[in-house]
């Protein structure tokens, strides 16, 4: 029998040379294919986030096995014959324990087909949605134009930095600071970008979930802002991320993003397609801030939102006094100290990855070099902030916002309540 990996190569190869059915059909002749794995990879969407392939061997000579160790939720249990099986109620796709399986027992999620059979039938325009720690992912080379003219070669109708809406999410979280922060006993938790860290909020601080700004994550206000723009788009979000993919499809923001794939995915699925960087031409549309772009790593979301609260209330007596929580550990830590009153600051930035984004499980390079590259190229943007950029002010008012009430009020494309 195929291992899952060897089906899954299978079936991304024969969906890429627009062989798909064909495939199916030979493999289900077959006598002894793995009716349960191929569902999984043609219908990912009816499939858990996290689940155990052939090579789980349930660590039962282990008293705890590492996936049981590394799992923050709970989500990891044993059943009665003492082998692993993952809660999926508890599980947040948060990724650690497919990081630490030693014998790659664990799978996360596989969107690929679907995408690929998208692009096969050119019936929508499809978009792809790259994250801002996509710097130095696909080598130093491979720049935003460069990637951007990739994702055409492969038949997406266009890709847009989120590091954009990054920008917009900066300028949301400052001015919900500046409205709701008014005395020294005042905090606000952010990062909205992080999944890991919302997820242990909502999970397991729930006490602390009113401090939570009411903000969706960059990935979600870029795939609601296509869709808006272009109702009939589909949207992949692409990253370092395996917890993304359960983010998307959680019940109140599953408007906004179809499809998720990691920067390793997309450079398996660049390698196949044979595009050579060397020969792509630049495709440039220089639109995000530095502020959005160092969302990538661990302490940006306080540096940009920071910048953007004194640029916009340069007066204000009670400043923003950022605390960051570098990890999963760390960030359980800093919210257990919050929930004990030991509240050191105002504006609390929570990173479930070691470096932030950059240290996502599927990065393709280490986490220190992606920080080098995110901030190489935070520099080389044309403006510091969003009030800065006239082209976030354009979006915003092609997006129907007129003034600052708009933005903070009602229910808008940025606004996600927490319960």
């Amino acid at each position: 029998m195929e291992t899952f990996k060897e089906l899954y190569d299978r079936l991304v190869r024969a969906s890429f040379n627009k062989r798909l059915e064909a495939e199916v059909e030979l493999i289900k002749s077959e006598d002894d294919y793995n009716e349960e794995a191929l569902d999984r990879f043609l219908h990912p969407d009816n499939h858990p986030l996290i689940y155990k392939s052939e090579s789980c061997e349930g660590c039962l000579s282990e008293k705890s096995p590492a996936c049981e160790v590394a799992c923050l939720f709970s989500a990891i249990k044993r059943d009665e014959n003492g082998k692993v099986v993952i809660d999926q109620k508890d599980c947040t796709g948060c990724g650690r324990c497919v990081e630490v399986c030693e014998n790659k027992g664990l799978i996360e999620r596989k969107d690929m087909i679907p995408i690929l059979e998208l692009l096969n039938s050119k019936s929508v325009p499809v978009y792809a949605m790259i994250a801002p720690a996509f710097n130095g992912q696909f080598t130093i080379d491979v720049t935003a134009g460069k990637l951007r003219s990739a994702f055409k070669c492969l038949g997406f109708y266009g890709m847009l930095e989120v590091a954009m809406f990054a920008d917009i999410l900066t300028l949301k979280e400052a001015l919900e600071f500046d409205r709701t922060i008014h005395d020294d006993k005042d905090f606000m938790l952010t990062s909205c970008c992080c999944p890991i860290w919302v997820a242990m909020i909502k999970k397991i601080y729930h006490e602390l979930v009113p401090h939570m700004p009411p903000s969706v994550s960059p990935m979600v206000a870029c795939g609601r802002a296509i869709k808006k723009i272009h109702p009939e788009a589909v949207t992949v979000f692409i990253g370092p991320c395996i917890a993304k993919k359960a983010e998307a499809k959680e019940q109140d923001i599953r408007d906004a993003v179809d499809y998720v794939l990691t920067f390793q995915e997309v450079k398996e699925l660049f390698d196949l397609a044979e595009i050579d960087f060397s020969k792509i031409p630049e495709d440039l549309r220089d639109h995000s801030s530095m502020a959005g772009r160092i969302y990538a790593r661990t302490g940006g979301v306080s540096e940009a939102v920071q910048y953007t609260l004194n640029r916009l209330n340069p007066d204000r007596k009670i400043k923003l006094k950022a605390a960051q929580a570098n990890g999963a550990i760390e960030c359980k830590r800093l919210l257990k100290e919050i929930t004990e009153g030991d509240i050191k600051a105002n504006f609390m930035e929570g990173m479930g990855c070691i470096g932030g984004c950059v240290g996502g499980p599927k990065a393709i390079i280490p986490y220190k070099e992606g920080t080098e590259h995110v901030n190489e190229y935070a520099g080389l943007a044309g403006y510091k902030s969003p009030i800065d950029n006239p082209h976030i002010i354009e979006l915003l008012n092609r997006l129907g916002f007129d003034t600052i009430s708009d933005f903070l009020e009602g229910d808008n494309l940025f606004i996600r309540k927490f319960n």
